[in-house]
């Protein structure tokens, strides 16, 4: 099932999408929710970021290019960091490049929505807690990690966190490939199967750290390809089975203009 969240008439509404139609439903989505029987056209509404995230946590370095590169032994603490909510955007909404730099990186993803709360979970058991799934571009500009490691300053500009187009929760996330392009050009295809940390351990871990809650948002690594990227470029991060997030990226002067 595809969940999708969007504007209609001056509203915010949610809904599920089946092909170009959407339902729309009221209700919690992770605990209840039933449909109204209004339905809208995919062309009369504008799609937003399909949630709003409670907390976004996001791993660094988590894919290798093929598959003998595949460590043997698995890093004791993976590398983690937080992004804000402030940060969400969604399909179509541009990315803004800070002021004083004139390049960012992108970095697709497949996003993993949580939607039951979870502490202490074992790896077996961890698809449980799993609402579904969705694509993100962890926009990023290293011009601001900090010279020890630091990477949160780098990752939580506004717009630095699109999301979307909606959260499907029929997918085998072990089955399924990461895209990007750039302008039209691949830069990025790679199957989940590459990842250093599998999502199954990654939210387990992450259990015996924290509670993480529903609607907290795990972004699980971006493969390899990402680059730097300057005002005017189109990014589209793809997943197949999930949809495709298309993103502009301008100058935070010419965002002021437009505003």
């Amino acid at each position: 099932m595809k969940f999708a969240r969007f504007t209609a008439d001056g509203k915010t509404h949610m809904g599920v999408v089946n092909g170009e139609v959407i339902r729309e439903i009221v209700g919690d989505l992770f605990t209840g929710w039933e449909y109204t029987g209004n339905v809208f056209s995919r062309q009369e509404v504008t799609l937003l970021a399909p949630l709003v995230p409670n907390e976004i946590i996001g791993i660094g370095a988590n894919y290798v290019a093929k598959r003998e590169q595949l460590p043997n032994v698995l890093p004791e603490i993976p590398v983690f960091f937080f992004k804000p909510s402030s940060s969400v955007i969604g399909p179509e909404a541009e990315i803004v490049i800070p002021a004083g730099i004139d390049k960012v990186k992108f970095e697709s993803e497949l996003a993993v929505v949580i939607g039951k709360e979870a502490k202490n979970v074992p790896e077996s058991d961890v698809w449980q807690y799993v609402f579904g799934y969705t694509v993100a571009n962890d926009v990023t500009a290293p011009q601001f990690f900090h010279p020890d490691g630091h990477w949160t300053i780098g990752k939580s500009f506004d717009t630095f966190t699109p999301l979307g187009p909606v959260i499907e929760t029929e997918l085998n996330p072990s089955s399924v490939w990461v895209k990007a392009r750039l302008n039209g050009v691949e830069k990025q295809n790679s199957p989940t199967e590459l990842m250093i940390i599998p999502i199954s351990k990654m939210i387990a871990y992450l259990t015996s750290v924290m509670t993480l809650k529903p609607g907290d948002v795990i972004l699980t690594g971006s493969p390899v390809g990402a680059e730097l990227v300057g005002a005017g470029d189109v990014i589209e991060c793809e997943i197949a089975e999930i949809g495709t997030l298309r993103n502009t990226f301008v100058t935070a002067r010419e965002r002021a203009k437009t505003c």
